[in-house]
């Protein structure tokens, strides 16, 4: 057996598998250290109870890597189970520490229930904040614009929060992180609800961005945890579609609720109030029933639990599990890249189970870096794959752009309509519906994808007759990196339509037309909102973060932005003029989806980041 050493631990080699590392209690203790004497095979075995004696305090520990796979030994069974009165301390149980990718149906349903129910209302918060603009900048003695900053610092706080917090949830895990922010976005809620100053309420919009911006950027991890890559695209087509109904649906409450109460400053703090009140509900369903999905934390917490019990039993006075040869080999090389090479039928390796003083550790967590270098590492790679990688950095222009349009409504439909709240209402309902249909089709079209006569089958597999399912296994397989562009390169050319009915088609006394055509762009968004996660998570793996990371910051930025500069583009250009500029830029960066399906594999066969991941 090959053993390579794992750096910054001490691999010391027993007879027939490897010890991660090895420790002596009394040595920890500051007495002499005592190595464990090999077992000959010529050595005739001893009973249980005689080898069960031989282990004490002195028996160096064996450190083995732990994975949801390890098949865990038993302790010996001591002759007298009584000690002193006391009884040996039962197994732990360790049924919450299971795989989160084998969970059942009814336990990531609840999970994605409330992932969805968080990134909807932190959508719901981005758009409601528009509406009531007019009023706050009354009440404030300031400007309507000044008043809108608050959704640019809103989302700067989106931007650059994630680049901390997403890898202090990998750490420490989903449901702190969860907590943690769900509190800071109910607390600075609460507060803009009783600002007195324009300041204030600029300040306390960013850390609500600040707090809400887990549900968004760490969401994807949650789901991630949870689905494997062939299985994540419903339950993305879901999270997706929540981002843009909630988009809709603030600023359509809020409307509402300005209609209800009136043009004075109860309006304003009735908007904030409404979310508040959501936002409790949310936090108080998410400490009751989210629950960790991480799994190197929940191997950790495994580990610890077993440990913590060997321990316990070593004060009892059983000292040592069974374990054979063959068992330490996988346990110790399961986790590791190339770090052991066993042959199992190799005559040294004894089948026999022997008694072994051990505790268990994580590889994730023996090799993981400082939070410092995680985080350097997380704001420093996405820049980085931005800037070198034109696959990242054409998804976050499209996205950013995508994105961009979609804020414009939240300051566009106030603009046009003012405080006509039957006109403006018919724009919100209508992305909300067509958020729906997206999520409705976005579902579908990945069961399509799975169609029996497009994947491709094992041999044997009779495929029908059909020319059009040869035609399409041929030329758009569903195996390809690109299978996720498919669709995308028809329904996002929705969003520069929608644009195009919206400012340049006729404009009734109803509204309908600008209903309509916004609508259908928020179907555009959408498409182009799935595809970019699903495209660069299966095209960059293990870099998926940074790369969705650089398109979040490009996206949330440039959003930010636009709604600061809508009444002015709006007024100089005109409205056909606008519309027809954002239609065109649009409609160019439609052609992103289609130069991949065309190009991908030669773009991909460039990348330096793309070749690393193939000879991974």
């Amino acid at each position: 057996m090959d053993i390579e050493e794992k750096g910054g631990l001490d691999s010391q080699g027993m007879e027939g598998f490897e010890i991660i590392r090895s420790d002596n209690a009394a040595a920890r203790l500051g007495g002499p250290s005592h190595h464990e004497e090999d077992l000959s095979r010529s050595e005739k075995p001893r009973t249980e109870q005689s080898e069960a004696t031989s282990l004490g305090s002195d028996t160096p520990i064996s450190y083995l890597y732990l994975t949801f796979d390890t098949a865990l030994p038993s302790p010996p069974i001591p002759e007298q189970p009584n000690v002193d009165g006391r009884e040996p301390p039962p197994c732990p149980d360790l049924a919450a520490y299971t795989s989160p990718l084998s969970w059942g149906v009814y336990h990531k349903s609840i999970l994605l229930i409330l992932s969805c129910l968080a990134t909807f209302l932190t959508a719901y918060t981005a758009g409601a904040y528009a509406p009531p603009a007019n009023i706050m900048a009354n009440d404030f003695g300031t400007s309507r614009l000044v008043v809108l900053v608050g959704i640019t610092l809103f989302c700067m706080g989106f931007a650059f929060a994630p680049m901390a917090l997403a890898p202090m949830s990998e750490i420490w895990g989903r449901y702190p992180i969860f907590i943690i922010a769900g509190t800071v976005f109910v607390i600075f809620q609460a507060v803009c609800s009783v600002m007195p100053d324009v300041a204030g309420m600029l300040v306390s919009r960013f850390f609500v961005g600040v707090g809400g911006s887990v549900f968004s950027a760490v969401v994807g991890g949650v789901l991630a945890d949870l689905w494997e890559k062939e299985e994540r695209n419903t339950p993305m087509a879901l999270f997706s579609g929540a981002v843009l109904a909630g988009t809709g649906a603030g600023p359509l409450v809020s409307a509402a609720l300005i209609e209800t109460v009136g043009s004075n400053n109860r309006a304003w703090k009735w908007s904030f109030w409404v979310q508040v009140i959501l936002d409790v509900v949310l936090l108080l369903a998410l400490v009751l029933f989210f629950k960790e999905s991480r799994a190197s934390v929940l191997l950790s917490k495994k580990a610890k639990k077993l440990n913590k019990w060997y321990e316990e039993m070593e004060s009892y006075g059983i000292y040592g599990v069974w374990i054979n040869d063959e068992l330490a080999v996988l346990a110790s090389a399961a986790s590791s890249q190339i770090t052991v090479t066993a042959n199992l039928n190799d005559r040294n390796i004894s089948t026999t189970p022997r008694l072994r003083r051990i505790r268990w550790i994580v590889k994730e967590d023996e090799q993981r870096a400082s939070l410092g270098q995680i985080v350097l590492t997380s704001v420093r790679r996405p820049f980085h794959l931005l800037f070198t990688e034109p696959v990242v950095f054409c998804f976050s222009l499209w996205a950013a752009f995508s994105w961009g349009v979609l804020y414009l409504s939240f300051s566009v439909v106030p603009f046009l309509y003012g405080e006509d709240f039957s006109m403006s209402s018919r724009v919100y309902v209508a992305m909300m519906i067509a958020s729906a249909a997206a999520t409705i089709v976005g579902v579908y079209q990945e069961h399509l994808l799975k169609h029996p006569q497009w994947k491709k089958q094992e041999e044997g597999f009779q495929y029908s007759d059909s020319k059009f399912w040869a035609f399409m296994r041929r030329r758009f397989p569903a195996e390809a990196p690109e299978a996720r562009l498919y669709f995308t390169c028809i329904t996002a050319m929705l969003l520069p339509a929608g644009l195009f009915i919206a400012f340049l088609g006729s404009h009734g006394k109803g509204g309908y037309t600008k209903a309509v055509g916004l609508g259908l762009a928020t179907w555009g968004i959408y498409s182009v909102y799935l595809a970019t996660f699903n495209y660069l998570a299966d095209t960059y793996h293990i870099y998926a973060s940074s790369a969705l990371a650089a398109q979040s910051f490009c996206r949330n930025v440039l959003g930010g932005c636009f709604p600061l500069i809508t009444s002015v583009m709006f007024t100089n250009l005109g409205l056909r003029g606008a519309g027809g500029m954002l239609g065109g830029i649009a409609t160019g960066l439609t052609a992103i989806p289609w130069v991949l399906l065309i190009y991908g594999e030669r773009i991909r066969a460039r990348s330096k980041f793309a070749k690393t991941l193939i000879k991974g």
